[in-house]
Order: C-alpha cells, then sequence, then structure tokens
C-alpha cells in the first residue's frame, strides 16, 4: 500500500524574483546546479508557457537508490506560482510559491506525495524518519546550488514533514 508524505520547504534568497522563477522554472537546467537531480528530460514541451508539458525527473540522494516520476505542469502564474502532477515512483503534486520583498525572493515548496516502491513501503514504519531526512537534504543542496548560481546570499532554507 503507498504511504503518504508531505513536506513544506521555504527559502529565502537575496536576488530578484525573476531570477529564482527563471532557474526554478527552467528544470531541464536543475542537474547543472541542484545536487541531486540526476537528470531531466522533456517528454512532451506544452504549450508557449510549458502549460501541458511533462518532464521525467531522475534524483539522487544521500540515500543508495534513485527515485523517476514525471511531472506535468497543470498551473503556471508566471513569477507567483507553479503546480504540477507527479507519476512514477512518486505519485502526487508539487508546488512553488514565489514572491519578492524588499530584494529579497520567498519560495515556498509545497510536497504531497505517496511512494510506489514496494520496499518503500514496506519499510515505512521504519524509515520514514530517514526519507524525511533525505528530502530535506535534497532541498538544502537546491537552496545552496540556487544561490550558488545567482551569486546569491542564502538567507534561509527550512523543511519541515507533516
Amino acid at each position: 500500500m503507498a504511504k503518504a508524505y508531505a513536506f513544506i520547504t521555504r527559502w529565502q534568497v537575496r536576488a530578484p524574483l525573476e531570477q529564482v522563477w527563471d532557474l526554478i522554472y527552467d528544470s531541464v537546467q536543475w542537474p547543472q546546479w541542484w545536487k541531486g537531480v540526476l537528470a531531466v528530460s522533456v517528454i512532451k514541451a506544452g504549450d508557449e508557457t510549458g502549460l501541458g508539458g511533462v518532464r521525467k525527473y531522475t534524483w539522487k540522494s544521500v540515500l543508495p537508490y534513485r527515485l523517476e516520476f514525471d511531472m506535468e505542469l497543470v498551473v503556471i502564474d508566471r513569477y507567483r506560482y507553479m503546480k504540477g502532477i507527479a507519476a512514477g515512483e512518486l505519485d502526487g503534486i508539487g508546488e512553488w510559491y514565489f514572491e519578492e520583498k524588499d530584494g529579497i525572493t520567498y519560495v515556498q515548496y509545497n510536497w504531497n506525495v505517496f511512494t510506489r516502491k514496494a520496499w518503500m513501503n514496506a519499510c515505512h514504519f521504519m524509515l520514514k524518519p530517514v526519507f524525511e531526512f533525505n528530502h530535506h537534504q535534497v532541498m538544502a543542496w537546491g537552496a545552496k546550488g540556487l544561490a550558488r548560481k545567482l551569486n546569491a546570499e542564502l538567507l534561509s532554507c527550512r523543511s519541515n514533514a507533516y
């Protein structure tokens, strides 16, 4: 039986909103700056904004396994919000929120997923804290990589499981 995980990650980076948005929006480039993202490939391009586009993601973290899933962009509000539907070894919803105040861009990522790998579900009761740590580490790598790529100051990176 699939097991549910819910995370909220918040980043604060001293950089223009447009630059932060552009790096996150262009996920095909994530492997260049986000440790843990092994590959992103375009399965379907979508419209001129990317809406309806599907990308395949391959992730590797501190734990000795990889995860693959497809993500379809189903909502986009430029410089404010993106929502994707994941399907594959993880199924669920990912949502990015963006806001800029006084030269600081605030990013929030909500990740609500179900695991589909049999071993993950069978060991859920023992490994849930490890999977949560793993997610937090990958998101911290993303925040640090984004700041480094933009030559910007990372002010905060927090991730919570619910």
